[in-house]
C-alpha cells in the first residue's frame, strides 16, 4: 500500500477503536476523507483502496479535480464542506452530493433555487458556529431553529444533520455535546463532527461522520493545484 492508504487504514482503526470504547458499533461512524489542496495523484491510492467519501473545501476545485475521478470511480460520495458563496450555489449541487456548510438564509434560498433549476438534490447540513466566533462561518446556536424551520418547510431543502468546527485552541468536547443537543432539538439526527486532532473524541461524543484530512492525506501542500 501506498503511505495515504496504510495512513487511511490506520485512522479507520482507531475510528472503529474509538467507537468500541464508547460502546458504538465498529461502523457508527463515516470516515471523510478530506482531499483538500491534494491533486489527483494524491487521491487515487486512497480511491485504489477502496475508499469512496471524500470532502473538498472549495467548489472550484472540485470541479477541477473530481469530473476524471468520478468517471473511473463512479460511486464515490463528494461532501463540500467549506464556505459556500451563493453565487456558486449552482455548481456546488452540479459538484456536489452533500453540502455540509449551509449556514445563512441568502446561501440556502440559493441551494434551493438551483435544486430546482439543476433536478439534484445533494443532501445538507447546517454549519452551526458553536464558538460564537466573528471570522468563522456557522449558524449562530440562538438562530439555529429558526433557521432549520426556513430550511425545511419555506424552502423545502434536503436537510440531513449539524456541521460545526471548534475553536481551535478549545476543548472541543463541549462543542460536541452541544452540537449533539442541538440535534435532539432541531431533529437533524446526523452530527459531522470530529477533524484529524479529535475524531476519537467526536466519535465517543456522538459523532455520525468526522471529516479527516492531514491524518490521511499528510501535510498540505505548499501551493494548491489550479482550481
Amino acid at each position: 500500500m501506498t503511505d495515504a492508504a496504510e495512513r487511511l487504514a490506520a485512522v479507520a482503526a482507531r475510528l472503529r477503536a474509538a467507537c468500541a470504547r464508547a460502546g458504538r458499533a465498529e461502523d457508527a461512524v463515516a470516515l471523510l476523507a478530506v482531499s483538500k489542496f491534494h491533486g489527483p495523484d494524491a487521491v487515487l491510492p486512497v480511491l485504489r483502496a477502496g475508499h469512496r467519501r471524500f470532502a473538498e473545501n472549495r467548489v472550484q476545485e472540485a470541479q477541477a479535480k473530481w469530473p476524471a475521478l468520478r468517471e473511473r470511480f463512479p460511486d464515490v460520495e463528494l461532501h463540500l464542506i467549506g464556505s459556500l458563496q451563493s453565487n456558486k450555489a449552482a455548481e456546488a449541487v452540479r459538484a456536489f452530493d452533500v453540502i455540509q456548510s449551509v449556514d445563512r438564509p441568502k446561501v440556502a434560498t440559493a441551494l434551493a433555487r438551483a435544486m430546482d433549476r439543476e433536478g439534484r438534490r445533494p443532501r445538507c447540513f447546517v454549519q452551526v458556529n458553536t464558538g460564537a466566533e466573528g471570522q468563522k462561518g456557522g449558524i449562530a446556536v440562538d438562530e439555529l431553529a429558526a433557521f432549520v424551520k426556513e430550511c425545511r418547510e419555506t424552502l423545502g431543502l434536503p436537510m440531513a444533520g449539524l456541521m460545526c468546527i471548534p475553536p481551535v485552541a478549545a476543548d472541543p468536547v463541549p462543542h460536541f455535546r452541544l452540537l449533539r443537543s442541538l440535534a435532539a432539538d432541531t431533529g437533524l439526527p446526523t452530527l459531522s463532527m470530529g477533524m484529524s486532532s479529535d475524531f476519537e473524541a467526536a466519535a465517543a461524543e456522538g459523532s455520525s461522520m468526522v471529516r479527516i484530512g492531514s491524518a490521511v492525506f499528510g501535510p498540505r501542500p505548499p501551493a494548491a493545484p489550479p482550481a
